[in-house]
């Protein structure tokens, strides 16, 4: 008879080596389990994870396309220009003016929008400032060219014009004493006035009524060149006078009131083209690259004394009236106004002087600068047409009782 004490003792050891095989077995499955579902998930994680980054790529695909796109449109394209060695090159001032009164910010988008295709170049620099007050800066030569030159604009602020001829004139000749830089003064053919001589030469003292609608721009630049010979003479400031004639071209301010803008204007317009007298007074024009040449001839050259800078060609208000007319192809009519008080029966340049010291003269052709601007002209008109702004010529001042003092 077997005893029952070890066979249960026996059975008891082959439960518990059987749990804990059971045991081990199920934990094995169970880790088996675990690691099946995190291999699983990290799988089904990854494949999310490629979708979601390829539905992105496909999202920012376009966009990145529309980025390149702009980069490429907002890539500035500078005019050429010659390129100086550090030793040669100079820092130069150029002086503007606004417009005054309520056409100023319209005056200031408009001159933002004549150089726009120099901003952001790393050697142009825009500066807002009142040539009136004092500007401190370091430069190499100064091109002062701050005044209204239209009579409908320094004739709507006389005393802004004067302040400008004068204060401005001596702030900006202050700053050259101070740096040692050379100055040029944009002065002006009306310092000859109404003139008993010609054509102009630069002898001529001229014929100004000093009371006159016109003084403020006629004395206030004879003042500035006054003041730049006396700090030549007495400060030793290396000084250049222009005497620039009729100036016309495109970015000029559509709505200036001078004879070029308002004729073109009219013309394209269909409105008639106003002449103020009888049209029998004479202008000579030309073209503003001419201009520049000259400004930067005499800028550069060893002739201190004034110098005209124009176009001898003379042609009758009235000739020049049909002429634009003729090129524009408009049938607007000619109306005469009344005649503008002080103003210059003739008005030519003798530039024998600028040809024999500067070897400079005009060399565009009327017809062709005209064309030019009137093409220019044409587009801005369609510009503000989209802007819902129409701009009028300015009139000029009616003559009411003509005075001259002699």
């Amino acid at each position: 008879m077997v005893s029952k004490g070890p066979l249960l003792r026996l059975l008891t050891a082959i439960n518990r080596r059987r749990m804990k095989l059971l045991t081990g077995l199920a934990f094995v499955a169970y880790v088996a389990s675990v690691w099946g579902n995190f291999v699983n998930m990290r799988s089904l994680q990854e494949n999310g994870d490629q979708k979601v980054e390829s539905k992105i790529e496909e999202a920012v695909a376009p966009l990145r396309e529309k980025i390149r796109d702009l980069e490429k449109s907002f890539t500035q394209k500078y005019p050429p220009v010659k390129f100086l060695s550090e030793k040669d090159r100079k820092r130069i001032l150029l002086s503007l003016q606004l417009k005054s009164g309520n056409e100023q910010l319209n005056h200031l988008f408009k001159m933002k929008r004549n150089v726009e295709h120099w901003i952001g170049h790393e050697n142009f620099e825009l500066i807002n400032h009142d040539v009136v007050e004092p500007l401190y800066i370091e430069v190499d030569q100064i091109y002062h060219l701050a005044s209204p030159a239209s009579p409908p604009n320094y004739m709507y602020n006389p005393i802004k014009t004067l302040k400008t001829n004068t204060i401005g004139t001596l702030n900006m000749l202050g700053l050259a004493k101070r740096v040692g830089a050379r100055l040029l003064l944009a002065s002006t053919s009306e310092v000859y006035g109404d003139p008993e001589v010609h054509p102009q030469n630069e002898d001529y003292w001229g014929h100004v009524n000093p009371i006159g609608p016109r003084a403020c721009y006629d004395e206030g630049k004879r003042v500035a060149e006054t003041m730049c010979y006396a700090y030549m003479k007495q400060e030793g400031v290396e000084v250049r006078v222009a005497r620039i004639f009729n100036t016309f071209g495109p970015r000029m301010h559509m709505n200036d009131g001078r004879v070029v803008s308002n004729f073109i204007l009219q013309a394209l317009q269909g409105e008639p083209l106003t002449v103020y007298g009888p049209g029998t007074q004479t202008r000579a024009f030309q073209y503003v690259s001419d201009l520049v040449n000259g400004l930067v001839a005499l800028m550069n050259s060893n002739v201190s004394s004034p110098v005209n800078l124009g176009n001898p060609e003379e042609h009758t208000i009235l000739e020049f009236a049909q002429l634009i007319k003729k090129l524009v192809g408009s049938g607007s009519e000619i109306q005469f106004l009344s005649e503008a008080q002080d103003d210059p029966q003739k008005r030519k340049p003798d530039i024998r002087k600028a040809k024999l010291l500067l070897g400079w003269e005009p060399v565009v052709p009327l017809e062709e600068g005209l064309n030019k601007a009137i093409h220019y002209f044409r587009k801005e008109l369609e510009y503000q047409a989209n802007n819902q702004y129409i701009p009028k010529p300015k009139p000029a001042r009616m003559k009411k009782g003509r005075t001259r003092h002699n």
